[in-house]
C-alpha cells in the first residue's frame, strides 16, 4: 500500500485548487479524550491533514501544523491529522521523533480517505465555519507556507 500511494504521488499536481464547495464527509476523532465528531465543529474552521509515517513531507508538514495551530487557535482554528498507517507501532515512533500538537485519528482502512477521495500523500481539506471544503492542497511545499496560511487566515476572518 505504502509504495502505491508512493507511486501515485509521482502524478499528482503539487498545487492547490480550491473546492467545489462540498461538505466536508463526517468523522469522529478524539480531542483531550473526548470523542467529537467533525459535524460538532461548525463554527469552526479546520485543517484536515491526511499523513503516514513513511511519508518525508509529512515529517515537514508537523512543525508548521504545530505552529498554525497554536497560533490561530483561539481565532478557531483546529487542525485534525489523519493517520493512514496499518502498523501502530510506525505511528508511535513517527510521533516520538516529531510530536503533534492536535487530535490526531487512525484510519487504517482508508474508509475516511476514500470519503475524501484521497490522491495523494500528504493532503489536506480546509473547511470553513459551515463544513464545507473550500481548499485542497496535494503535498506539503514549505515555499506555500505563506499561501496555506493566507486561506485559513481568509476563512477565519469570514463571518460565524
Amino acid at each position: 500500500m505504502r509504495y502505491v500511494v508512493a507511486v501515485i504521488l509521482l502524478f499528482v499536481s503539487p498545487f492547490s485548487f480550491a473546492s467545489n464547495g462540498k461538505q466536508a464527509p463526517d468523522f469522529n476523532f478524539s480531542v483531550d479524550g473526548q470523542m467529537q465528531q467533525l459535524s460538532q465543529l461548525k463554527g469552526h474552521v479546520v485543517y484536515v491533514d491526511f499523513w503516514a509515517s513513511w511519508c518525508k513531507p509529512c515529517r515537514q508538514s508537523f512543525p508548521w501544523l504545530n505552529q498554525i495551530q497554536t497560533q490561530y487557535a483561539k481565532q478557531g482554528l483546529l487542525v485534525v491529522g489523519v493517520n493512514l498507517d496499518t502498523e501502530s507501532e510506525l505511528v508511535s515512533a513517527f510521533l516520538h521523533q516529531v510530536p503533534a500538537h492536535f487530535p490526531i485519528t487512525y484510519d487504517p482502512d482508508g474508509k475516511i480517505a476514500q470519503q475524501y477521495e484521497l490522491v495523494g500523500m500528504p493532503s489536506s481539506y480546509l473547511i470553513d465555519r459551515d463544513g464545507t471544503i473550500r481548499f485542497s492542497h496535494k503535498g506539503f511545499f514549505s515555499a506555500k507556507q505563506g499561501a496555506y496560511e493566507q486561506q485559513i487566515i481568509a476563512l477565519l476572518q469570514e463571518s460565524e
